[in-house]
C-alpha cells in the first residue's frame, strides 16, 4: 500500500466532524503561513525571497481574528488553542515588522543568498529625523507597542 492510498482510507473511515475539524486547522496554518510570509519572517516558497507587504500580512490577520469572533463558541478545545497560537504569534510579529526598518528585511535576504562576492549590508545605523527629540521618540516606541496593529 502506498502512503497516499492509506491516508484515502483513513479519511474514508474518518467522521465528518473529523474531517472539517482537519479543514479547519489546515486552513489556519495556511493564513498563517501567508500572514508570515507577507511580514518577511518566511521566504517565498518559489522565489526564496522575503516579502515584506505589511498591509497584506494584516489583511490575514484580520481574516484569523474575523474568524475567532464568528466561531467562538462552536469550536473544540485544539482548534480554539491553534487559532489562539496563530494570532499570537502573528500579532508578535508584525510588531517586530513594523518597528524594524524596510531595509533590515532586504539584508535578511541578502544573507540567505549570500555568495563569496556579495557585498556586505551597510553597517550605519540609521539617523532619526532632526526634529525627532529622545523623548519624543521613546514615546512613539510605546505607542507603537501598545497599538494594535
Amino acid at each position: 500500500m502506498t502512503d497516499s492510498h492509506t491516508q484515502r482510507d483513513a479519511l474514508a473511515h474518518a467522521s465528518r466532524e473529523e474531517m472539517m475539524s482537519a479543514r479547519f486547522a489546515n486552513m489556519i496554518v495556511q493564513q498563517t503561513n501567508l500572514a508570515m510570509m507577507m511580514l518577511g519572517k518566511v521566504p517565498h516558497p518559489e522565489t526564496g525571497q522575503l516579502i515584506r507587504e505589511l498591509d497584506g500580512a494584516k489583511m490575514f490577520i484580520d481574516q484569523l481574528e474575523m474568524l475567532e469572533a464568528k466561531t467562538k463558541g462552536n469550536l473544540e478545545k485544539q482548534e480554539e488553542a491553534l487559532l489562539k497560537q496563530s494570532l499570537m504569534m502573528l500579532r508578535l510579529a508584525f510588531v517586530e515588522a513594523v518597528d524594524a526598518p524596510a531595509n533590515q528585511t532586504a539584508s535578511a535576504t541578502d544573507k540567505q543568498a549570500t555568495t563569496p562576492t556579495a557585498e556586505p549590508p551597510s553597517t550605519t545605523a540609521p539617523t532619526p529625523p532632526p526634529s525627532a527629540s529622545p523623548v519624543a521618540s521613546e514615546e512613539e516606541s510605546r505607542k507603537k507597542f501598545t497599538k494594535k496593529y
